[in-house]
């Protein structure tokens, strides 16, 4: 990029907290309007603090290093981070071996696209420079999450609950794929709506992160427009792959080889992880009324045994 780069702005916690205030406004408004979104906000907000602090002291090993196997182990953690937040955080329905076709899904999009982007159209020689791949990976990661989130509900809830027409195709002899292919469609379609209103509005509604980022580190606007240009087509073609690929996946586990279908494969309860958090917290709460109870019981007792001492001395 050319433009001679300039002095970035030195910020510290001081700055941070200080912009921890506006949080602390919406908060109040939330409190005060009786939305009920006040504690989410705060407790997102001290959970981006705390993964933005944790990513830079790794990120920050990872290129003074500048070794491609760190550069790749982070691309893969990325991955498998972003799988857990789609299963785990995401989606109300989850299906049979959900995580592992989710994980295939982004590992051959994101992987993928970003080597080819970053080789070619970024013209960066060797592309697993830290500085460069790392970020773009991460921005790959979060629109693909998306796209995949939105077309694997969809398929779910087509499934699960609104399985009609699904079962009158396969009645009258059509096979898995063409009994499935009108929900495949619209659950693409709608993944993919999001990242083309993005496109559309891009540059002349908002300027997007990483361009701004780019001029504030002192890359000429020209060099930062084309450079988010790039990353926008790759977040597209990230997100389109990654999610045909999870689409058809879904669609091979909840219809089987045998063109039935199978709502049983689909699991709607919450997931393993947050039922597994609900029963230690139940068993914490009852530990504790247990506790009150006995310490209670104990009050109670030694006041009578008291009473009792009192009386016989009186007496």
């Amino acid at each position: 990029m050319d433009g001679a780069p300039t002095d970035s702005t030195h910020l510290d916690w001081t700055n941070v907290g200080l912009g921890f205030s506006f949080i602390l406004f919406n908060a109040l408004l939330s409190t005060s309007l009786q939305l009920g979104v006040g504690s989410s906000l705060l407790s997102a907000a001290v959970r981006c603090v705390v993964q933005l602090a944790l990513v830079a002291l790794v990120l920050q090993k990872v290129f003074e290093t500048n070794n491609p196997w760190a550069v790749g182990g982070i691309a893969c953690l990325l991955n498998l981070l972003g799988t857990i937040e789609a299963v785990v955080n995401k989606s109300k329905k989850r299906y049979n071996h959900m995580f592992s076709s989710v994980l295939f899904g982004m590992l051959f999009s994101t992987i993928p696209v970003s080597i080819i982007g970053i080789r070619f159209a970024m013209a960066i020689d060797p592309f697993w420079k830290p500085e460069q791949y790392i970020p773009i990976v991460g921005m790959l990661c979060g629109g693909t999450i998306s796209g995949i989130v939105v077309s694997v509900s969809y398929v779910l809830q087509e499934i699960y609950d609104n399985r009609d027409k699904v079962e009158m195709y396969l009645a009258f002899g059509a096979s898995r794929f063409e009994a499935c292919r009108p929900v495949a469609r619209a659950a693409l379609r709608l993944a993919l709506t999001p990242t083309i209103n993005q496109m559309s509005v891009i540059g002349i509604i908002a300027i997007p992160g990483m361009m701004t980022g780019a001029i504030l580190g002192g890359s000429s606007v020209q060099q930062a427009a084309r450079l988010q240009m790039v990353i926008m087509f790759m977040i597209s073609a990230s997100t389109a792959l990654a999610s045909i690929i999870t689409t058809i996946l879904t669609l091979a586990v909840v219809v089987d080889s045998e063109d039935r279908l199978r709502p049983d494969r689909v699991d709607v309860r919450e997931h393993p992880v947050w039922r597994a958090r609900n029963w230690l917290i139940s068993q914490a709460v009852e530990g504790v009324k247990r506790t009150v109870r006995s310490c209670r019981g104990l009050g109670r007792k030694e006041g009578q045994n008291g009473s009792v001492e009192t009386d016989r001395l009186l007496g």
